[in-house]
């Protein structure tokens, strides 16, 4: 199990007291009556995982498939269960580790498409496994936030006849964002303002990798984020090549306190803002969390998206180099 990252999750968890209100995913009327009932008191019952049958010759996939088949085993999907009677930390981080353990690209419109459906014996269920899900797989601060993970989950969510055109308008929202510069396809294209007052667009960039990163001045992530980047040797590597560069751009409009920072960010960059605002405007990314990674190929093609770390990126080029052999 990804335990680092169960925990990270668990503190995020615990310091948005799993439900704050007002996210993208569900209704939010039912979201706030989630809060309110969290916020009543301690939940009793927690999940009981199951235990993978000890076999010494169980292969990773066969381990992963048996647990996918039994991690849900002791919560009753039927329509008179009271979700809220569940520790509702206890099962954001029942939902992570399902997450970790189980769920691959492969996988995720079967196992959490399925999940949901499974949910869908009550509104109040369906409610509360939507929020779990926002929570793990939409929240900003969540390290497993993941649009295509999300994506099943939404779809459920859309054609439920429980949810009027009201309930529909959050979830329908957060889908059409999330099926944006989806992996595999073409990166929407913007134009970007330099210091000096000339435009250009994204599009135009040549080189092999383009890593886009959406930032803000003084954004303690983004100078991690930044450090690291010029701390790889892979991606040194290639930009000495000019194979690989960063497209830095400001979204946002305090262009006195993006100049100010200026002089600290890299020289080699491409230091950029938003100087039409359309990134905002016509929402072609969705930039609920800043910093914010994109990697994209020589054609613009995504290859990650909405990325949390470097690693992620490294990983994502050296796989990309071994299928284009």
């Amino acid at each position: 199990m990804k335990l680092h990252t169960i925990l990270i999750l668990a503190a995020a968890i615990a310091a948005s007291a799993c439900g704050s209100g007002g996210k993208n995913g569900m209704p939010a009327q039912r979201h706030t009556e989630q809060t309110e009932q969290t916020a009543q008191g301690a939940r009793s019952r927690t999940l009981r995982r199951p235990t993978v049958p000890i076999e010494e010759s169980i292969t990773v996939e066969k381990r992963r498939a048996w647990l996918a088949g039994h991690f849900w085993d002791d919560y009753p999907f039927e329509a008179e269960t009271d979700p809220t009677l569940y520790d509702t930390l206890d099962m954001c981080r029942a939902l992570a580790e399902y997450v970790s353990e189980c769920v691959t690209p492969e996988n995720a419109d079967s196992l959490l498409g399925g999940l949901m459906r499974r949910a869908h014996c009550s509104r109040p269920m369906l409610d509360y496994f939507a929020m779990l899900a926002d929570e793990v797989l939409h929240d900003p601060n969540s390290p497993l936030r993941n649009d295509e993970y999300y994506i099943p989950v939404l779809r459920v969510l859309v054609a439920s006849p429980y949810y009027d055109e009201y309930d529909r308008i959050a979830p329908q929202y957060a889908l059409d964002m999330a099926l944006r510069n989806r992996p595999g396809e073409a990166a929407n294209d913007f134009a970007y303002t330099l210091a000096d007052g000339r435009s250009r667009r994204m599009h135009d960039i040549e080189t092999d990798y383009l890593l886009i990163l959406f930032n803000n001045p003084g954004c303690p992530a983004c100078r991690q984020i930044t450090d690291d980047v010029t701390a790889s040797p892979l991606l040194n590597e290639l930009g000495e090549r000019g194979a690989f560069k960063v497209l830095a751009i400001y979204p946002d409009t305090d262009l006195d306190a993006w100049r100010d920072y200026l002089p600290q960010m890299p020289e080699g960059w491409i230091n950029a803002y938003d100087g039409t605002q359309a990134l905002t405007r016509e929402r072609l990314y969705d930039l609920r969390a800043i910093p914010s990674i994109y990697l994209l190929d020589s054609g613009k093609h995504v290859l990650v998206k909405d990325g949390i770390n470097v690693e992620q990126v490294e990983y994502a080029v050296m796989e990309h180099q071994a299928n284009t052999r």
